[in-house]
């Protein structure tokens, strides 16, 4: 049976709150609503106070928000206006007096809109929530390892249809429908396939490129289980044995990832489990080839905190998931992405995906 983690949520919002000496927090960040409340509908704003957290959404969610919140919050179906509902339920709570908002969050519109109907002084303020969703409790690192395994299979079950003379987005569609049959509740961003040359772009959409022999294939891809993602990329050869510097730089990224997700552990600074991997690409001369960040946060949003870049002199939190994603990528030849994903736990690191990065070679 899951445990219900909400109200334990709730506390620690409302202690980080008095720290900040807020009275309340208006929570309009979708996932941080379903974060804090269970509520899942794409119109919704939650008001966390002291004494009882509101969701306030529409009549299309009036039996959603129900079912889904049940008597953890007070649910307010608002006639016309959401904001409108907002400000006027303001009234009846004494003592809030200064009302904090997502600013990262929110347009200046809504915060003009805000302002105009909150009687509460507004503050804005970064990342309140997102702070909390950092460290994971074992039903959300369950569901994304269920994610990892939905994305896995559908993977392995495309990789039997992938040929030569295929177009790339022939094979995000495969790939996209493989994983709805098993269950993913979504995509968590557009699935990435990109062959040969545009292999070497790292957030390449599909395109109608046809798949050639011998070309790189690269499939940045995820899965979402109770609204929780898993993101995984691998990279094949397809049509013909790989050549002796595709097999080189495979081997390169294989060995820095496999360097940074076994010796990643809670407590580690950000920037020193990037170092395990870019020191190695750097020391084979494609230091300027590995361009973007070893990895990030997941969770709710398939990119949170923390990040694990060469910049972050943060610690790494226990309780975190995060990807490990070294690449190299050189123009107009293409390039080689690895990723797999990892629960930063108290007791060590746990793999969350199956690590399997041999070279595969499709023929």
């Amino acid at each position: 049976m899951r445990t219900d983690h909400r109200d334990d949520r709730r506390a620690a919002l409302l202690r980080v709150l008095e720290e900040r000496e807020l009275d309340g927090l208006l929570v309009t960040h979708l996932p941080n609503v379903r974060y804090l409340s269970g509520f899942t509908g794409t119109a919704g704003v939650a008001v966390v106070l002291r004494q009882e957290t509101i969701v306030v959404t529409d009549f299309r969610y009036r039996a959603q928000a129900h079912e889904e919140i049940n008597d953890h919050a007070r649910i307010e179906i608002a006639p016309s206006d959401v904001w409108e509902r907002v400000g006027s339920l303001m009234g009846e709570y004494a003592g809030v007096e200064v009302l904090g908002f997502e600013s990262h969050a929110c347009t200046v519109k809504q915060a003009e809109r805000i302002a105009e109907l909150m009687k509460p002084l507004l503050e804005p303020v970064a990342d309140v929530v997102e702070g909390l969703r950092v460290q994971k409790d074992p039903s959300e690192v369950r569901a994304i390892r269920a994610a990892a395994d939905i994305a896995l299979d559908a993977y392995a079950a495309t990789l039997e249809h992938v040929r030569v003379g295929q177009r790339e987005i022939d094979v995000a569609a495969e790939l996209e429908r493989a994983l709805r049959e098993r269950g993913s509740e979504w995509h968590p961003f557009p699935t990435i396939v990109a062959s040969g040359p545009r292999a070497a772009l790292p957030h390449a959409g599909a395109s109608t490129r046809v798949i050639g022999c011998g070309d790189w294939l690269l499939l940045d891809f995820g899965a979402q289980v109770d609204g929780y993602c898993a993101d995984i990329t691998r990279t094949v050869v397809v049509g013909a044995p790989a050549d002796d510097r595709q097999r080189t730089v495979y081997e390169l990224v294989r060995e820095a990832q496999i360097a940074a997700r076994t010796n990643i552990r809670a407590g580690m600074i950000a920037c020193d489990v990037d170092r395990l991997a870019r020191s190695l690409i750097e020391a084979r001369g494609f230091g300027d080839a590995f361009g973007h960040s070893l990895g990030h946060g997941l969770g709710l949003e398939v990119h949170e905190a923390p990040r694990v870049s060469r910049t972050s002199a943060e610690p790494l939190p226990s309780g975190a998931v995060v990807t490990i994603e070294p690449g190299v990528y050189v123009p107009g030849w293409g390039g080689v992405r690895l990723e797999d994903d990892v629960f930063l736990g108290p007791d060590g690191s746990e793999l969350l995906s199956d690590g399997q990065i041999e070279l595969r070679e499709l023929r």
